[in-house]
């Protein structure tokens, strides 16, 4: 009789123990991100859908612009609330201008001279606007992605991981940067 008023006692227990968490839970939410703690999400609910025509390339390195529209493209559909669709049906565009690609060489050998660790910048303009009222979104100019690689053996990595690491990167800050203004 003991073990079923302690087994009942500490139902009790745990039932008003997670009522208390939840309603801790709620109290602690707003609605308004400045207010608190909210649960609402962090991208704009004023947009539904968003063009993204390929990206300039200034460069001399060839199809970064494809493989930054790609990643890009990618990272919207996965993280956000928003459907990528044709410029003619798109609350909104974002076009970019790919404006450098760098390798800088962190590391050589002693033995052969050759470089062993090398960092791939790549840096682009782009802009987010509404296209039926033109109202800008976000700007950002020399908006700067980098990635490690290395070339030497016995690793052997090609510039294009270097390449493809540093464009996720972009995109996945891009789509950072299309949060909502608190």
């Amino acid at each position: 009789m003991t073990q079923g008023k302690n087994i009942a006692t500490i139902r009790t227990t745990a039932c008003a123990t997670l009522l208390l968490i939840m309603w801790m839970a709620l109290a602690g939410c707003a609605t308004d991100p400045t207010q608190g703690y909210t649960s609402m999400s962090v991208f704009r609910d004023d947009v539904q859908t968003v063009a993204i025509p390929i990206f300039e390339n200034d460069t001399y390195f060839r199809d970064v612009e494809f493989d930054l529209t790609d990643a890009l493209i990618k990272e919207i559909e996965a993280r956000t609330p928003y459907k990528v669709v044709n410029r003619t049906r798109a609350d909104t565009i974002l076009i970019g201008r790919v404006r450098k690609v760098e390798l800088d060489q962190l590391s050589k050998s002693r033995l052969t001279g050759l470089s062993e660790e090398v960092i791939l910048s790549v840096t682009i303009d782009f802009k987010w606007q509404h296209q039926l009222t033109g109202k800008l979104l976000v700007e950002r100019q020399q908006f700067q992605g980098q990635s490690l690689f290395v070339p030497s053996q016995p690793s052997g990595e090609p510039i294009e991981l270097g390449r493809f690491a540093a464009v996720q990167q972009l995109a996945r800050d891009i789509v950072n940067e299309m949060q909502a203004p608190w």
